[in-house]
């Protein structure tokens, strides 16, 4: 795996000379004398920010972030965030804990949620194991049930309600990237080439559903598919971390993920403008924190009540994997030393 910097090239020195004064331009502040838009930022840790390392002091599980792509929109435009998205919410804690911050006023709103009611970090950290240690066909094909039979029908009742107490904002539903490039360079996941692609096939499968429902109720899609390639985990310069630790931030969008990948994708759709992050709105993004973080305190109850997810590392020395060792015919023993050796 190589990681590099990102970079613009140019011939044109005039044009390079533009473009590094853009980066410096100041956030948009709404007109002298205007309330600023009111922006409610709903869903799950890809809204939430799990992968950019620095979270909000709101005293829940969430991990909001400064650096997520809706802190960074609402820096760059001048709104108000309301920031409601939090790692491992569901539908349903959606919809108890989330819709609240909605109301007539509300002028944009983005929803990511659907990744852990499909078992999103379940099936990641049963692929991750070794062959002989998981069953990730089953895995997977329990997801794609979910996501075919069930998924839109309660993806079409939250739009609805979202709808229903915001009606006259602009609304984006947020997917999901395909998170592999078709090799595993982790050293402590084993992940195959095969199973990686039926992996980003399930995420095709989500999208293609929140797709339809979304389009169904009005909303917006941001599909981040073209966005994100080239930037998977493993290629030359990720935008999402593979296997990390603290193990809470593997498999989501790091900071150049929210930066590059997303903010654009979701700028545009929710506002109808190229949405640039500049050094300024980094700042200014940043500069937001404590009071994101003091509004967020007024939601703790039902934050409280979202389940963190939970990957767990493939452990291959344990109990548990000697006796399906055993089970596979496969010499434990023997395997650990050839992957201690790097070779799988």
């Amino acid at each position: 795996m190589h990681r590099s910097g990102l970079f613009v090239r140019t011939a044109l020195a005039p044009l390079a000379a533009l473009l590094a004064l853009g980066a410096l331009v100041a956030p948009m502040p709404p007109p002298a004398g205007a309330a600023a838009p009111s922006y409610v930022a709903l869903g799950d840790s890809y809204s939430s920010g799990v992968g950019t390392r620095s979270y909000l002091d709101d005293g829940t599980s969430c991990r909001r972030s400064a650096y997520a792509f809706p802190s960074l929109i609402a820096a760059a435009r001048g709104f108000a965030l309301t920031f409601r998205a939090c790692s491992g919410a569901t539908i349903p804690d959606v919809t108890s804990g989330q819709l609240g911050a909605l109301d007539a006023a509300t002028a944009y709103v983005t929803i990511s949620v659907g990744g852990n009611d499909a078992g999103f970090a379940a099936v990641l950290t049963e692929c991750a194991q070794p062959w002989w240690m998981s069953d990730c066909d089953d895995a997977v094909e329990t997801a794609r049930a979910y996501i075919r039979t069930e998924l839109p029908a309660a993806l079409a009742t939250l739009y609805a309600a979202i709808r229903a107490r915001a009606s006259s904002a602009r609304v984006v539903a947020v997917g999901y990237p395909r998170i592999f490039d078709g090799e595993d360079c982790n050293a402590a996941t084993w992940f195959s080439p095969t199973e990686e692609k039926r992996l980003n096939a399930t995420a095709d499968l989500l999208d293609s559903t929140i797709a339809a429902a979304a389009a169904a109720q009005g909303f917006a899609f941001a599909d981040p598919t073209d966005r994100f390639t080239g930037h998977a985990v493993c290629d030359d310069t990720e935008w999402l971390n593979g296997l990390s630790y603290p193990i809470t931030e593997s498999y989501h969008p790091d900071r150049a993920g929210h930066r590059y990948g997303y903010t654009p994708l979701v700028g545009r759709l929710l506002t109808g403008a190229t949405v640039r992050v500049g050094a300024a709105t980094l700042r200014a993004a940043a500069d937001s924190a404590p009071a994101l973080a003091e509004a967020a305190r007024r939601y703790a109850g039902p934050d409280a009540a979202v389940a963190p997810e939970r990957f767990v590392a493939p452990d291959p020395t344990g109990a548990r994997a000697r006796v399906a060792a055993r089970r596979a015919g496969v010499d434990l023993d023997r395997w650990l030393a050839r992957a201690a050796g790097g070779r799988r």
